[in-house]
């Protein structure tokens, strides 16, 4: 990992961003915002997966009023976003927004944006300048020949802070994104010797769980390698409970964040003689489980004996299939042989001997 980019601290609600705070995770409601019950449901549920913040859209004065009554509703801090009507933003504000997300270019004139500020200054809410491919200014796609770019990416993310800054606020957060993985990767390439302000960092658009983990794992993992980073967000069209696994996923495998449980399993291949997809998958629901999120260990779930006690030995621990019943393995040693069907109910019972 190379050295991680300067920021200075940013506090949202109860968490800190920026400096040598952890990479927290966000994600972004699908529900009505004005529907309370639904979308605090939605918080909760996503919070005991591991999300940090919470982002809501803002289309109306109705889910602007709503954010106080969902506030009431959850623990983590939640963010309004915000596009064309400034009016909403200091709405969101009033009611207790914990940061704004707004495009500065598309809230209507530097009057309008100067109010949004003086409501985020007076309650010392953070600002989110987000800039994606799809909403840079006409001058700036002029001067980078009609495209967008990474250096126009980063052009508009800095004039924009600056905008903020000379109306005497500098509590910022930038995000500059693009469905582009390259383009994104060399925009905060760019912007990591510019600022000073904590990046949040996301593959924008990334597409469906598939498709979109796998862009936002490499785009990413590269960033946040080249120590840019300080909240992440994996943009998925599917559930967004997916979105918080995935992200925990990317941050565990780079070391970032302290993985929880990991679930190792084989391929399968014309020697399985169990079920071995359909059992993987249950496991990692079941390790994915609130009560089971302060274990940190290694569990392992194979499919036949050529790899399989191996693995198991490595890991806490094990379940080793066979034919049509497995092993229940612990450290590497074999605790009891039992039915296929009953594997996952087994493995449970020694699972929950460690809370």
């Amino acid at each position: 990992m190379k050295e991680r980019m300067r920021t200075h601290e940013v506090h949202i609600g109860d968490r800190v961003i920026g400096g040598n705070n952890p990479i927290l995770i966000q994600s972004m409601c699908n529900t009505r915002t004005d529907d309370v019950n639904a979308t605090a449901a939605q918080i909760r549920k996503l919070e005991s997966l591991g999300c940090d913040i919470i982002r809501v859209a803002v289309p109306d004065e109705a889910s602007a009023k709503a954010i106080k009554e969902i506030k009431k509703e959850i623990r983590i801090p939640l963010v309004a976003d915000i596009h064309f009507d400034y009016r909403l933003a200091i709405m969101a504000v009033e009611n207790g927004a914990d940061k704004i997300r707004i495009n500065p270019g598309n809230i209507g004139g530097e009057d309008r944006l100067r109010s949004v500020v003086s409501a985020c200054r007076e309650r010392n809410i953070p600002i989110r300048v987000g800039v994606n491919s799809g909403s840079l200014e006409k001058d700036i796609l002029e001067n980078h020949g009609g495209h967008v770019t990474a250096e126009g990416l980063v052009e508009s993310a800095l004039r924009n802070c600056s905008l903020i800054e000379d109306m005497g606020y500098s509590n910022l957060v930038i995000s500059i994104k693009s469905s582009d993985v390259l383009m994104c990767i060399r925009a905060h390439e760019i912007i990591k010797d510019r600022t000073d302000h904590p990046i949040h960092v996301g593959i924008t658009e990334s597409g469906t769980v598939l498709t979109g983990s796998i862009k936002s794992s490499v785009g990413l993992g590269i960033i946040l390698y080249n120590g840019v980073g300080d909240t992440i967000r994996v943009s998925l069209t599917g559930d967004v409970a997916e979105e918080v696994r995935a992200a925990k996923e990317i941050l565990g495998a780079l070391g970032l964040r302290r993985k929880g449980i990991e679930v190792v399993s084989c391929p399968t291949c014309g020697r399985t003689q169990i079920d071995l997809i359909s059992l993987a998958n249950r496991v990692n629901e079941l390790v994915s489980e609130e009560c089971y999120q302060g274990l940190t260990f290694k569990v392992a779930c194979m499919g036949c004996v050529v790899n399989g006690p191996g693995e198991a030995a490595e890991a806490e621990l094990g379940i080793c299939g066979g034919k049509g019943e497995g092993l229940i393995i612990r450290k590497g040693k074999v605790l009891r042989k039992v039915k296929e069907e009953e594997l996952l109910s087994e493995f449970k019972k020694e699972l929950d001997t460690y809370l």
